[in-house]
């Protein structure tokens, strides 16, 4: 497999590791670890390459973990990062390119060790492991109560202190990797301890002082989606230092320059820091004992350029972001799961971004992404699919916007492919894909929650939909019709199922659930067609036209007790119509048909549309939304960062689902 995979295999063998691991006592200033330390090698950036350097240093590790009690070299490891933490910012800062490239590999290493460790191994074993110390010749160990906070608490401190050039990006890369697979102990975890030691420590401990300023800088990080240095740019320095003490690893499996399904991320920190924040701010969300300052900071954020200072209710710390530049970011990269998890939870918690956006002129571009991913559900996960829905039932909320979707006009857009649209409203897609949605559902999801959120945004959009376009006037009633035919199916198989005498009584239950559901999903169709006649009646001939083409799938419906009421209207409107066409030709075109419609709807006594309560819904979290996003963040996780976590490990969801 070549040079770089012969490299790889020979890893258990290579004397300075065999060293580490052994029971020799390596103390944190013996000379061992700067040529343990004095190694290059290309950044594993896909879990292909991180599940090849996984498996042949797995010797090492069970060796590792029979000596460690003796030896305490994990423990002296650390201590070697530490003492190098403390000066890499005046590193960076004057260039010192041996010291930093030593910090990061000690670094490393060091995660390399935890991650099999607590894939293995409980939190509490993980921690004794690494704050383990031989006792010395006076039979007394080092004290190293809080070796693993202390690197916790460094780990953030190189974050939001030394300086991200290109010598440093893999510093970067690696500090925040490492936090992220010390903070996974839960993902690991059969038990019911949702908050363990680590998490605590970040949440309570003295990383927690930084939490703003940590915060800001995983948000810029994704705003700036700064790329990684040209290899070029690592230097020969380095590789003249590594030939006589080790041979160049190179795990080259997905390389930078290659395309396919190995490909990493174009600005991997950026994607981890993504991943980093998402886990920070969807822990401690419920618990009233411990407060998330990661998740305060975040959801308080405010607009660089906001002339207006916000009055806090309470004393949170919070920080200032280039708004447009985080917009920006956030609609590039929609397609990422995290970034539409991000975006929710901004748009959900945080009142000024959610301000900012919908005081937005540009709507589109942060709203064309989201119908994109909607469009092509089947090649999205379902609870991207969900997250998309939720953000459009958020925008929908606010009634400027869902005016403004209507007067913003698309021209081509070649995405879409049922039918060739040269003209139509942003608005108007918006509704197509959205039914596009629910039809989906219907024959592939079966998601209850998806139709009720699917059919809650279009019901708060309404009231404003205007100058709908005929193709999606034809949509809309034909989503009533197949919903119609499929409840009237239902209702006549649950009728010929009552006169069997053998009918299974434990099958009623289900089907009469069924009939629930499309009674409820075929009333608020109905309550949003009623919606548009009675607020927006002469803005949309079109629909009226195709009402009255379909009126007598609404006949039945009209005498149904369960439908009656919000039949009424379009009864009433389509009668009108009706009687005012017998007055002219007798058989009449498609214009003369426009014409009538035209001058009817202006003409149509007000009072004798029945008034209904405008549809309002609001988007509200479950009452435990953790029990929803802390697996669905793990499993971006698991998905997303490039790292291989080994299935048979993990407790907390089921990796061989797309959702996990």
């Amino acid at each position: 497999m070549g040079a770089g995979s012969s490299s790889i295999s020979q890893l258990a063998s290579n004397e300075y590791l065999k060293r580490f691991v052994s029971e020799e006592v390596l103390t944190p200033n013996d000379p061992f670890w700067n040529q343990l330390l004095s190694f290059t090698f290309s950044i594993p950036n896909t879990s292909s390459d991180h599940r090849l350097l996984e498996e042949s240093i797995m010797p090492l590790y069970v060796e590792l973990v029979q000596n460690h009690g003796k030896s305490g070299n994990v423990a002296s490891l650390i201590h070697v990062f530490l003492s190098r933490a403390t000066e890499l910012k005046a590193s960076a800062q004057c260039e010192n390119t041996v010291f930093t490239w030593q910090a990061h590999n000690a670094l490393f290493i060091v995660r390399c060790v935890c991650k099999l460790l607590i894939q293995h191994l409980s939190e509490e074993e993980v921690i004794e492991v690494l704050q383990t110390s031989p006792p010395n010749e006076e039979g007394i160990s080092e004290d190293n109560q809080n070796l693993v906070e202390d690197l916790v608490t460094s780990l953030v401190e190189v974050v939001v202190d030394v300086p991200l050039v290109g010598l440093t990006y893999a510093l970067h890369q690696e500090a925040t990797i490492t936090l992220l697979v010390l903070t996974s102990a839960l993902v690991f975890t059969s038990g019911d301890d949702c908050y363990l030691s680590v998490l605590k420590m970040l949440m309570t401990g003295r990383a927690s002082i930084h939490a703003c300023l940590f915060v800001k800088t995983l948000v810029r990080r994704f705003m700036a989606q700064d790329k990684p240095p040209a290899k070029s740019e690592r230097g020969s320095i380095i590789l003249g230092l590594a030939s006589g003490l080790w041979n160049v690893l190179t795990l080259g499996l997905a390389s930078s320059g290659e395309e396919g399904q190995g490909r990493g991320p174009e600005s991997p920190l950026a994607s981890l820091s993504v991943l980093l924040l998402l886990v920070l701010t969807n822990h401690y969300t419920a618990d009233r004992t411990t407060r998330n300052p990661y998740r305060q900071a975040l959801l308080h954020a405010q607009n660089f350029h906001d002339p207006a200072e916000s009055t806090p209710t309470q004393a949170v710390a919070t920080f200032k972001l280039e708004f447009a530049t985080l917009y920006k970011s956030l609609f590039t990269h929609l397609q990422d799961d995290q970034t539409t998890l991000l975006l929710y939870l901004l748009l959900h918690k945080n009142d000024d971004f959610r301000t900012y956006v919908l005081a937005r002129t540009d709507v589109e571009s942060l709203v064309l992404p989201i119908l994109h991913t909607l469009y092509h559900a089947p090649d999205s996960t379902s609870h991207h699919i969900y997250m998309s829905l939720i953000i459009l039932l958020i925008l929908s909320e606010d009634d400027s916007f869902n005016k403004t979707i209507h007067d913003i006009p698309l021209k081509n857009i070649t995405w879409y492919t049922e039918r060739f649209i040269s003209d139509i409203s942003l608005g108007g897609l918006l509704i197509l894909v959205v039914i596009r949605t629910i039809t989906y559902n219907m024959t592939k999801m079966r998601d209850k929650y998806l139709h009720t959120n699917c059919l809650a945004a279009l019901a708060n959009m309404s009231s404003q939909f205007r100058s709908l376009h005929p193709y999606v006037c034809q949509r809309l009633v034909s989503l009533f019709e197949t919903l119609s035919k499929r409840y009237s199916r239902l209702c006549e198989s649950l009728r010929a199922a009552e006169d069997l005498l053998d009918e299974s009584e434990s099958e009623m239950p289900d089907a009469l659930g069924d009939v629930g559901v499309l009674e409820e999903v075929l009333r608020m169709v109905l309550e949003i067609l009623n919606s548009v006649l009675t607020h927006q009646l002469a803005h949309n001939h079109n629909l009226v036209y195709t009402l009255l083409y379909k009126q007598h799938l609404f006949h039945p419906f009209s005498t149904h007790p369960n439908f009656q009421d919000v039949t009424q209207n379009i009864e009433m409107v389509l009668s009108y119509l009706m009687g005012r066409l017998e007055t002219t030709k007798r058989d009449p075109g498609v214009q003369d048909v426009q014409e009538v419609i035209q001058q009817g709807v202006l003409h149509l006594p007000k009072d004798r549309l029945k008034k209904f309560p405008e549809l309002k819904f609001k988007y509200v979290e479950e009452n435990e939304p953790e029990d929803f996003f802390i697996p669905y963040v793990w499993t971006l996780v698991y998905q997303k960062s490039g790292l291989y976590w080994n299935p048979k490990c993990i407790c907390m969801f089921d990796p061989s689902q797309p959702d996990g």
